[in-house]
């Protein structure tokens, strides 16, 4: 990278970072380093973040995380676990609708069921 576009990534940065090349250009490239492996570490942390969601979701209608995404596979629905995780959070009915059809599928009852929406 020429020097222009160095001390232009390394704005912001304390010290001699910002304004010295030699220092400026080991910072920004750590500081690259460090997005790359951030952006990799976001994903898993969001899908970690969605399948908890699912879990307290499928919890609440006395289904487990596991059950209910092995039946959602072995019914072909093609849901992934951001809309899942979505609709656990912001439509508990057309949740329920969908753990309610894995516990028939699966000849679970859901004894929380009634209880949740209450």
């Amino acid at each position: 990278m020429n020097k222009d576009k160095i001390l232009k990534l390394a704005k912001g940065f304390r010290g001699r970072s910002k304004n010295c090349i030699r220092v400026a250009r080991e910072r920004v490239e750590k500081s690259l380093q460090y997005a790359f492996r951030d952006r990799k570490a976001k994903k898993r942390d969001m899908r970690a973040l969605w399948i908890q969601q699912i879990n307290a979701g499928a919890r609440q209608y006395g289904v487990k995380y596991s059950s209910l995404i092995s039946g959602l596979a072995a019914q072909n629905v093609g849901l992934n676990r951001k809309m899942l995780s979505e609709l656990a959070r912001t439509e508990p009915l057309s949740f329920k609708a969908l753990v309610d059809q894995v516990a028939h599928m699966r000849g679970l009852s859901a004894p929380h069921a009634g209880a949740a929406l209450k």
